[in-house]
């Protein structure tokens, strides 16, 4: 069985989280069977690792994680590998791979650009 994990960076403020809670209703409202947690590297819960631990506890099998960073830094090419490869070693038979950071998708860069043209000052 698939899972997502929408991965991000976190930060001290709670509210910060609130759009991976947002991209997560939003797949759900989509496809309500699906598995998808949020995971993040440091300041916020669940970690990495929590959100990798509870989509396996739900039966999955295989996870995709979706960095949702604007491009791929340091982070997303030597953090989440290791971060990965170190789930699968904890879970047998797990296989995770990693998506493209959601900035770099070409959808998500025209969403931005048309926002940007349409944009008004207080949005």
């Amino acid at each position: 069985m698939r899972g997502i994990l929408l991965f991000g960076h976190g930060a001290r403020n709670p509210e910060w989280a609130q759009p991976f809670h947002r991209i997560r209703d939003a797949i759900l409202a989509r496809e309500p069977g699906v598995l998808v947690e949020p995971g993040f590297l440091e300041l916020m819960r669940p970690t990495f690792d929590e959100g990798v631990d509870c989509l396996v506890h739900q039966g999955a099998t295989e996870i995709v994680v979706v960095p949702i960073f604007m491009a791929a830094g340091s982070h997303v090419k030597k953090d989440l590998p290791q971060m990965a490869a170190n789930a699968m070693d904890r879970h047998a038979g797990l296989v995770i791979a990693l998506a493209a950071p959601v900035g770099e998708a070409e959808s998500v860069l025209v969403a931005m650009a048309d926002y940007a043209l349409k944009a008004q000052p207080g949005e």
